[in-house]
């Protein structure tokens, strides 16, 4: 099977890692063999609830033997949508009341740009530096790493990059601007948390301005900060959320929430302001209410930080330079990228899947199930402390 995924499937880059997945349940996927490999990725950050809950798959199971897809979103009433839609409206600060259901993050992302522009009558959008939004156009022309994005230019003008935590670039937010576009937490570029109330300045900076705020929660959504949305530690509320990865407890989602006002705009002037075949699909739909449900209705929230602290209790090496992050959204920084590239492969290797960040060479991701257990965390730091011994010997 190995060399028709090689021939056959399109592939992302040179080396994929080539695990061949027989079955995955829990925290563990078991590959053809029958090994088990302790998932410390999650699907990166995309399976909160670990692989095959057994509530996700119910839900998944009953919508299929009601009906699949039946028409374009927005049109037919479909209950787990709008269920969905109710539920993260009421776990959600005024004035999101509102949400879009798309098939992807990049994609909310690209409905959440459109809307800023329609709303303000602008056209400049300001990110940030080492940004990373999605990976189609508008998306990566808020991206902030210019070596991923050169070879597809020419991407949307008018995008301005400040630095994440510079105080001093906000004065680059003028009248100007339709919107501030940012990462709670700055996923690709190593789990940089904002520091000194820098979001609540961004959020009074965009008020003086008439500037709108996107906030990505696409990484630090569902739980994994040790809040249900990360901005929820930051005293900084969006105009528009988007969100993606956690929420469909394993199947493909996205979605941006904002007003009833924001969002009436996409309704008319031009009509079909935005639109998806299948964004809001019902079988998907009920996988996120379900696991939605499961996230707020639980102590998973509590005990995330409760197993950050383990982590960052056992994982201390001299090769671990530091531990950024918060909750579940973990990063190793390590000395160098050598060792972090040996580390994550060897790991594999032992039966631990460890992952990269997109921009920081030297970091190691650590994203687990929220439904990760205290032994099961244990066992995986063994592993990196033992490889990590062998490194340095």
């Amino acid at each position: 099977m190995l060399n028709y995924f090689q021939k056959y499937q399109a592939q992302t880059s040179p080396h994929p890692l080539g695990l061949e997945i027989s079955h995955a349940k829990g925290s563990y996927i078991y590959d053809i063999e029958n090994n088990a490999h302790l998932d410390f990725v999650a699907g990166v950050s995309a399976t909160p609830l670990g692989h095959n809950h057994p509530k996700v798959v119910e839900a998944i199971k009953t919508q299929l033997d009601k009906y699949m897809h039946v028409m374009v979103y927005g049109e037919y009433v479909q209950k787990p949508a709008v269920e969905l839609a109710k539920l993260l409206a009421e776990n959600l600060p005024e004035p999101l009341e509102q949400t879009y259901l798309t098939n992807s993050g990049t994609e909310a992302i690209e409905g959440a740009l459109k809307l800023v522009k329609r709303a303000t009558g602008r056209s400049e959008i300001i990110s940030v530096k080492n940004a990373y939004h999605g990976n189609t156009m508008g998306s990566m022309s808020v991206m902030g790493y210019e070596e991923r994005k050169q070879a597809f230019r020419p991407l949307l003008p008018n995008v301005t990059f400040i630095s994440f935590n510079k105080f001093e670039d906000l004065n680059n937010i003028t009248t100007k601007t339709a919107a501030v576009i940012l990462e709670t937490i700055q996923g690709g570029a190593g789990f940089i948390l904002p520091q000194k109330n820098y979001l609540e300045a961004v959020r009074k900076r965009c008020d003086k301005v008439g500037a709108l705020l996107i906030l990505d929660e696409i990484q630090p959504g569902f739980g994994r900060t040790g809040k249900l949305f990360g901005f929820q530690h930051y005293n900084c509320t969006p105009d528009i959320l988007v969100t993606g990865k956690a929420l469909g407890g394993g199947m493909p989602i996205g979605a941006f929430t904002a007003s009833k006002k924001l969002m009436l705009l996409l309704q008319d002037n031009p009509k079909l302001g935005h639109i998806t075949t299948f964004g809001g699909h019902p079988v998907i739909a009920a996988s996120a209410l379900a696991t939605l449900k499961e996230i707020t209705e639980t102590n998973l929230i509590n005990e995330t930080l409760e197993k950050e602290k383990l982590f960052r209790k056992l994982l201390v090496h001299p090769l671990i330079k530091e531990i950024r992050g918060k909750g579940l959204m973990l990063a190793l920084i390590m000395e160098n990228a050598d060792i972090t590239n040996q580390l994550i492969l060897k790991c594999k290797d032992q039966g631990l899947i460890l992952f990269w960040l997109l921009f920081e060479p030297k970091a190691v991701r650590i994203t687990p199930p929220l439904t990760i257990s205290k032994q099961e965390i244990k066992k995986g730091c063994n592993i990196i402390l033992s490889i990590l011994n062998e490194i340095i010997s």
